[in-house]
């Protein structure tokens, strides 16, 4: 139900936004949800009961602002904490967004890639982020501009033990795998000592 590099947020080109929408909506249709330790299981429950409100507080909040729940936001199941992927979406002028950590997805429909840096950056979390464009131009001006630790570029969620995985800002501070995660365990020493007539002097 749960995964701390999951997209909450997802900027989309006008010039694709609706048909990414209905593909969006039909994909989280045909999501199976339940419990995780079965086969073909894609999504299992939320952490506990205080996540789980949490997802439907947000929901609410979107609904109450104008947003329209595109697909979910019900209990699935006899578990409490269960419920289906949900999308949803609120105008804003030339945006459209929307928004839920975890299990839900902000759709804004985006004309400026500066608009979607300054969007995408104004958060507290930094955690990962991915791109899926044709233009390497745009890939490469936001793979240097987007505050995360990991940037996917035309995937997500793909790990490897020598990429080093970690956050910025409130994400965290360290990383995971990598010849960066030896940093952890190591400490820097620093000794002075006087030498008699030194080489650089």
């Amino acid at each position: 139900g749960q995964c701390c590099c999951a997209g909450s947020r997802t900027f989309v080109h006008e010039r694709v936004y609706d048909e990414f929408v209905e593909k969006a909506k039909a994909r989280a249709l045909k999501r199976v949800v339940g419990d995780p330790f079965r086969k073909g299981v894609e999504q299992g429950p939320q952490i506990d009961e205080e996540q789980f409100n949490k997802v439907l507080r947000y929901i609410k909040s979107g609904v109450d602002s104008g947003a329209t729940l595109v697909t979910g936001g019900d209990r699935i199941g006899s578990k409490e904490e269960i419920f289906g992927p949900v999308q949803s979406i609120l105008k804003f002028k030339y945006f459209l967004f929307v928004g839920l950590k975890l299990t839900c997805t902000w759709l804004v429909d985006d004309r400026d890639v500066n608009e979607v840096i300054q969007r995408a950056n104004a958060s507290r979390y930094g955690l990962a982020a991915g791109v899926f464009t044709r233009n390497l131009n745009t890939a490469n001006t936001l793979m240097r501009a987007l505050r995360a630790g990991t940037i996917w570029i035309n995937c997500y969620d793909v790990f490897d033990a020598a990429i080093p995985f970690g956050g910025y800002k409130m994400s965290g501070n360290g990383r995971e795998k990598g010849i960066d995660s030896l940093k952890n365990y190591l400490q820097v020493k620093a000794v002075v000592t006087p030498l008699k007539n030194p080489a650089w002097l």
